[in-house]
């Protein structure tokens, strides 16, 4: 239980930090030309990726007890 409830609070800090990257209106992307860019996406994709494996191992383990 606590593995999918760590998982989904991973997943939703995920999405609200990509939610907040995303520019606005005129405004360019909030990374754009900045030294932190490349690492972005990368950061991004490790959170969803480990957020979906949390909820996943965590759902399998209470189907499989």
């Amino acid at each position: 239980m606590l593995g999918l409830s760590a998982g989904i609070a991973v997943l939703l800090l995920t999405f609200f930090v990509f939610w907040r990257a995303l520019p606005s209106g005129e405004q360019k992307y909030r990374f754009a030309d900045t030294e932190w860019e490349p690492y972005v996406g990368v950061a991004l994709t490790a959170g969803l990726a480990l957020g979906l494996a949390l909820v996943l191992s965590s759902i399998l383990g209470m189907v499989g007890s």
